[in-house]
């Protein structure tokens, strides 16, 4: 044999024996997953009309096992003792700009785009995502970024990899317009400056825009339907002005559809949510003129509405225009929504307000102020949230199989529902991310 190829068949062999021994090295049995009970005083489960009293939740790993009353904790399986409380699943806010911090006056808006850079504004975002989970929200869908390109990506790609705590995020990147339908306005037309949204015309760039920001890991697509709100001569009716075409409108929804993902719409004037139902859309972001047509059209297609009251009570007083009365319009809307049996989601447009200085969970005081029961808000950001997110086998409900994301607060919140907004513990995934009730 030539001596060559002899030596190359011995280098060969040791090469496969090493690599061998160590992928058989490195080979090392997973460790088992986490093993956790919890003793809910009060169990509101996301299914039942009343609590479940004296219940334990078994959690291996991300997920649930078993959820019963009463029972003992499996031998050898930490307990954490909530008897004194009342444990419901994760909140989610189903309406977020977590690269947003307040912008009540144009002047706040402009100074985020035009002085802060996007990986410090990234930064921010990451906090925001800390605050919210820390308030209960173990879920959010963040809907646009503001000029922001597709930094919320990144921080679901931080979050999903564990290098920050927060929410499991749906994230929507940027929001489409046709050209010069949203800020910064009044600057030189001689300087280039940042744009809130993607600008987007005629029905070709429509589809290319959606297959953008899909190929960029944008979740859901959100565009703008309307703006400029008014309201006509018997002041009642809240109108606005569309934006896009028929045409353009139903390119966006056809070619989301068509790539398996959702559309959601800023819609606030009755015309721009009748564009927007037309079509076809998945969810009537804020919805303040909702009119009682749309919302028949809506209760009977299953569309859900995402009001957002809070943050249009909290800019209103120092906006211009018609903003305190469209409170008022919203209200009005919500409550006739409500008995028409239309689909309601909590969203807070965090992000519209300054995330340091609002908890989200004060839009479920404003549900029940407006007319639900209790549990009804309760589900609107639980069960129904689920839904609307396509997540309804991961969350929403305590119940085996389901994602380990649970909030406790101390006292019940069936009686006061201002106790969500005093959560003590927070559990997602199944790692104790808060726990103020030791």
């Amino acid at each position: 044999m030539n001596p060559f190829f002899t030596r190359l068949v011995r280098v060969t062999l040791v090469a496969t024996t090493l690599s061998t021994a160590v992928s058989r090295a490195q080979e090392k049995p997973a460790p088992a997953p986490k093993k956790l009970a919890i003793r809910a005083g009060h169990l509101i489960d996301g299914k039942s009309d009343t609590p479940i009293a004296n219940a334990l939740i078994v959690i291996e790993g991300a997920k649930i096992v078993s959820v019963t009353p009463g029972g003992s904790a499996p031998a050898g399986v930490e307990l954490i003792d909530l008897s004194k409380a009342t444990v419901l699943p994760g909140f989610v806010d189903a309406h977020t700009h977590l690269l947003l911090q307040g912008d009540i006056t144009q002047a706040d808006y402009d100074a985020q785009l035009l002085k802060q850079s996007i990986p410090y504004r990234a930064i921010l975002g990451a906090r925001n995502a800390q605050i919210a989970l820390g308030h209960g929200f173990t879920a959010m869908r963040d809907l646009e970024t503001e000029g922001a390109m597709y930094a919320d990506v990144d921080v679901k790609r931080a979050i999903n990899n564990g290098e920050v705590p927060g929410p499991h995020m749906q994230v929507s990147t940027r929001a489409m317009t046709p050209t010069g339908m949203y800020g910064p306005y009044g600057y030189s037309w001689e300087i280039t400056i940042p744009q809130g949204v993607q600008y987007v015309d005629g029905v070709e760039e429509a589809r290319k825009a959606v297959r953008e920001q899909i190929r960029y890991g944008a979740d859901w697509i959100k565009y703008y339907s309307d703006h400029g709100y008014f309201y006509g001569p018997d002041g009642v009716v809240l109108h606005s002005h569309v934006n896009f075409t028929d045409e353009e409108a139903k390119a966006i929804v056809e070619e989301t559809h068509r790539l398996g993902h959702k559309v959601a719409a800023h819609a606030i004037g009755s015309d721009g949510i009748a564009a927007a139902l037309k079509a076809g859309v998945d969810s009537i972001e804020h919805g303040d003129g909702l009119t009682e047509p749309e919302m028949e059209e809506m209760a009977h297609r299953g569309i859900y509405w995402v009001p957002t009251i809070m943050v249009g009570a909290y800019v209103a007083p120092g906006r211009a225009g018609n903003w305190t009365k469209m409170v008022e319009t919203e209200k009005a809307a919500f409550q006739l929504a409500l008995k028409k049996g239309v689909k309601i989601v909590l969203g807070t447009d965090a992000g519209g307000f300054d995330w340091r200085e609002l908890n989200q969970a004060m839009e479920f005081d404003y549900y029940v102020k407006y007319g639900m029961t209790p549990m009804e808000a309760i589900r609107t950001a639980t069960t129904t949230a689920a839904e609307l997110l396509g997540w309804s086998d991961k969350m929403g409900t305590i119940e085996p199989g389901k994602w380990a994301d649970l909030v406790a607060v101390s006292g019940d919140p069936l009686k006061d529902i201002t106790e969500l907004q005093r959560v003590k513990f927070v559990l997602k995934g199944g790692s104790v991310y808060k726990n103020d009730l030791h």
